[in-house]
């Protein structure tokens, strides 16, 4: 994909538990768009006035609410192959989680494969049902063995 985004060498580094917020509060800020259709600019505002974002990497929540919808068909493509079940059949938290690891692994080569799978496995498991860490660790699985081959080569040593 040509419009990943990384962070340049010079930039700070955001700390991992800054990332961590962002994606938890980009999940929360994601199924309220989903479910209410709201408007993703409103959205974005409430959550930057209702919510203590002090400890939050608040470009990448931004990067997260904004490009997920903006590249929600490229996302949708590329996880919907490997659903055991129609897509209008996932959980919304699942469907939302594999939005977010799947726009990380698409867009976000800097965020190492195995981290964007953690982090998904963590949001799935504080969030979905009891089960849907193993589902969402499954289908990302795949999409990183599609998305990031190389990578994914060089951890297996191959």
């Amino acid at each position: 994909m040509n419009d990943t985004v990384s962070n340049p060498n010079n930039a700070a580094r955001p700390k991992p538990s800054e990332r961590r917020k962002a994606r938890q509060y980009a999940l929360q800020a994601l199924y309220q768009w989903h479910m209410a259709g709201a408007n993703l600019t409103d959205i974005d505002a409430q959550f930057r006035t209702d919510y203590d974002m002090s400890k939050v990497d608040l470009s990448y929540f931004s990067e997260l609410l904004h490009g997920i919808p903006r590249h929600l068909k490229a996302i949708q493509d590329g996880f919907e192959p490997f659903l055991d079940r129609n897509f209008n059949e996932l959980d919304p938290i699942e469907l939302t989680t594999l939005r977010i690891g799947t726009f990380e692994l698409l867009y976000r080569l800097d965020v190492p494969c195995k981290v964007v799978i953690n982090e998904a496995i963590e949001l799935a498991k504080r969030y979905g049902a009891v089960e849907s860490h193993r589902y969402v660790n499954g289908i990302l699985d795949k999409v990183a063995a599609r998305a990031r081959m190389a990578e994914i080569r060089a951890l297996r040593g191959k």
